[in-house]
């Protein structure tokens, strides 16, 4: 985001505050995309990803008195939307490999070997295809860019369950790719 735009969206912020209607359609339609892309992500499910923006944006307008404009509106609806979809996968019984159980995974080869031989579209539907825990730290990491630290205080899980999980993610993302057709 720009610059001046943290200016226009704190502005947008407090008219919502103030009860402003227009504010709270224009903050809605400023974030929604890219939260309901974030939701999706981690929860997999178009249906779900849409209750839980929903939910999201009822939450952050509801609790608009608690921004404290510490970071910006879009990173602090974002924490919203990430926490929701978290609960969203637990509830959905979620399983998080204990630490330590790497026995069996398949070691990846060389990866400097050939150039990335896979499309953008190849690597979202392998990704789709990975287990939820898998697939969310894969997403939280790579996507969202939480480091290990943040991903486990989000998923209350260690952070060598996180980056164990991280590890396995990207092992099973290279053999889902390679049973791919080119």
């Amino acid at each position: 985001m720009e610059k001046g735009s943290d200016h226009i969206h704190s502005a947008l912020v407090a008219a919502a505050i103030r009860g402003e209607e227009a504010a709270f359609s224009r903050l809605y339609k400023l974030y929604a995309k890219a939260m309901y892309n974030t939701a999706y992500r981690i929860v997999r499910r178009e249906d779900e990803a849409s209750d839980i923006l929903q939910d999201s944006f009822i939450s952050a307008f509801r609790n608009l008195s608690s921004y404290r404009s510490e970071a910006s509106f879009g990173s602090w609806l974002k924490r919203i939307v990430i926490n929701k979809s978290v609960n969203a996968v637990q509830r959905n019984r979620l399983i998080f490999f204990a630490d330590g159980e790497e026995e069996g995974i398949p070691a990846l080869e060389d990866a400097n070997e050939n150039p990335f031989p896979f499309e953008a579209a190849q690597v979202t539907e392998a990704i789709r295809q990975l287990p939820d825990g898998y697939r969310t730290v894969l997403s939280l990491y790579l996507i969202e860019g939480y480091d290990h630290s943040e991903i486990a205080e989000i998923l209350d899980i260690t952070e060598s369950t996180s980056k164990s999980q991280f590890s396995r993610s990207k092992k099973k993302l290279i053999e889902l790719l390679k049973h791919q057709k080119p």
